[in-house]
């Protein structure tokens, strides 16, 4: 059984982390899936959006545990200190990924299962999400950009008290403190997930990728910077089919057809 399964239907790309015996754990299987499904989506003209989800009642429970310790007997055996066997690479550091991403998250998302939903741009999570960065409780830290993309998204306070004490919050806090944009009952997490991934198939492709890019940019550029940077991708966006077929469209009173062209 694949740990990752991976399909595409319309312009919509669908990952389930599919490890359910394990509540969907990240191992080396999975690793290999994900950026395997990652790169078809980002090479693929016709993924406009791609949302993730798990298996069964999680989301994804984070790095599994067996093979960090495997990791500590491997370095305890060769006498050397212990390396964090992950890949430098991912899409959570290292990969750019500019077509909008949905988490749906369900049941538990900690660890790398969060900062993996962290990475995406909208979450929706069910009633029974419970969300969570735990790797204090076994004195380890997040290394997937945890503890740099909470404190960006969340306030600064909410989030060093996610990653000290390593305690879980629910989805309707979650929601409070702005880490999810939407709560729905578990029964309706996929469709309500579909229908924004719909709602976003809808709209210009290439706009929402450069729209994605300059926002993403801009946090790590001087706001004077950021401006520029804007204008310099909008003429790129300008200068596209889509933006005439858009103009137009909107001329003759009718929805655009959009290409990603």
């Amino acid at each position: 059984m694949a740990a990752v399964i991976y399909e595409k239907r319309d312009h919509i790309a669908y990952i389930t982390l599919n490890r359910p015996e394990v509540l969907n754990s990240l191992n080396k299987e999975m690793w290999e899936g994900l950026m395997q499904a990652f790169i078809d989506m980002r090479d693929d003209p016709n993924v406009w959006v791609g949302i993730i989800t798990g298996a069964g009642r999680a989301f994804c429970a984070g790095q599994d545990i067996g093979e960090i310790k495997q990791w500590m007997e491997k370095a305890e055996k060769e006498g050397r200190p212990v390396e964090i066997e992950l890949p430098d690479i991912t899409v959570m550091r290292g990969f750019e990924f500019w077509k909008p991403l949905i988490a749906a998250i369900n049941g538990i998302c900690t660890g790398g299962g969060l900062e993996l939903a962290l990475t995406c741009d909208i979450r929706i999570a069910s009633e029974d999400a419970r969300l969570g960065l735990a790797e204090v409780n076994i004195g380890v830290m997040p290394t997937m950009t945890g503890t740099q993309r909470l404190t960006r998204l969340v306030p600064f306070g909410i989030a060093l008290e996610m990653l000290l004490t390593g305690d879980f919050i629910d989805a309707k806090r979650a929601y409070e403190v702005g880490l999810v944009n939407k709560v729905v009952p578990k029964d309706k997490l996929m469709e309500e997930a579909e229908a924004f991934a719909k709602k976003l198939c809808t709209k210009a492709p290439l706009a929402m990728r450069y729209i994605k890019e300059a926002a993403y940019r801009g946090m790590n550029m001087s706001f004077a910077e950021a401006v520029w940077w804007e204008k310099y991708v909008g003429k790129a966006v300008i200068g596209t089919k889509d933006a005439q077929e858009g103009i137009k469209a909107f001329l003759e009173k009718r929805k655009p057809e959009f290409k990603g062209e």
